[in-house]
């Protein structure tokens, strides 16, 4: 089960929603080894795509950087699906590298940029296996 702060969530819509119609894309981290996602980090996505994210490669170094300097790990991985539903695609599933990490998709594909519904779901992806998993939103 992903526990995580609903203000982090509302972050990813929000990032979801401005991105639209190209993927949004980041990660929630947190101290190494407690699945706790303490802080979110919008990254960009390199290849403005609506049906493709690959983060931004200087960002994602500086970030891995910053990660083993405060003893901090990946523990979300999230992006939008602007057109379909939030089930990772076979593309998603190969490049999946986080084995620790959830994976959280929002799907934009009802409401694009303005209000409306979205859907967010929660994946662990090992040796290319899917598992949905539950989501706890916390309060604080």
């Amino acid at each position: 089960m992903l526990r995580i702060p609903r203000a982090q969530v509302d972050e990813m819509i929000a990032h979801a929603r401005a991105d639209h119609p190209d993927e949004a894309c980041g990660v929630a981290v947190g101290p190494e080894g407690s699945d706790r996602p303490t802080r979110l980090i919008p990254m960009i996505n390199a290849d403005r795509s609506p049906t493709f994210f690959r983060f931004d490669p200087l960002e994602q170094l500086k970030l891995a950087k910053e990660l083993d300097a405060a003893d901090e790990e990946i523990v979300v991985v999230y992006h939008s699906h602007t057109a379909t539903e939030a089930y990772p695609s076979r593309t998603d599933i190969s490049y999946a590298a986080e084995p620790q990490a959830h994976y959280v998709l929002v799907s934009t594909a009802e409401s694009g940029s303005g209000d409306g519904p979205v859907s967010v779901r929660s994946y662990r992806i090992l040796d290319g296996d899917v598992t949905e998993e539950d989501i706890e939103y916390l309060e604080s």
